[in-house]
């Protein structure tokens, strides 16, 4: 079995800034997990069937339009969740239909809780620490192209490491 994740990838020079914003905020698992937008949450999928999920993939970055996200401003699901994250205040519809695309066929899950697009900045139990992420990412804005798919898989040492890139080549719309 491997554990796979299907994300877009925050580019530069907003990812890294995030991860260490994430890491320096005392999320220390955040070094093992680049900055995405998810698409498919962790799922565990035999080695034989990733495949099928590559294909999966490639056919739908075949029939999706590159789109603009924007991200800006902070968020939280405290008290349910201690996690801070940033909004999408521009591509949150494209971005939930590709999700809904991405988690059919060899990626069908049922996910426990509504997935909002988003991108974590701090999951930690320290309410102070939640505190300053959400206050230090408040008048945090961005934008840029969501041009591909990225599949992860996890690696228990090493964090979530990059295997293919699907990129996104449907029509103008």
């Amino acid at each position: 079995m491997r554990t796979i994740g299907v994300s877009i990838s925050v580019p530069e020079p907003w990812g890294s800034h995030l991860q260490d914003f994430r890491v320096n905020n005392g999320d220390a698992a955040g070094s093992g997990i680049p900055t995405h937008i998810t698409l498919v949450p962790p799922l565990d999928v035999e080695a034989a069937r990733v495949p099928d999920v590559e294909r999966h993939l490639a056919a739908i970055a075949q029939a999706t339009t590159p789109y603009r996200i924007h991200l800006r401003g902070s968020g939280t699901f405290r008290p349910v969740s201690p996690v801070v994250f940033l909004n999408l205040v521009e591509g949150i519809s494209q971005t939930e239909q590709l999700a809904l695309s991405c988690r059919t066929g060899p990626l069908t899950a049922d996910l426990r809780y509504p997935d909002l697009p988003r991108v974590t900045v701090a999951h930690v139990d320290e309410d102070d620490l939640l505190d300053r992420a959400f206050d230090g990412m408040d008048d945090f804005d961005c934008a840029f192209e969501a041009a591909a798919i990225h599949l992860y898989v996890h690696d228990p040492e090493l964090g979530w490491q990059p295997v293919r890139d699907f990129e996104l080549t449907g029509p103008a719309g």
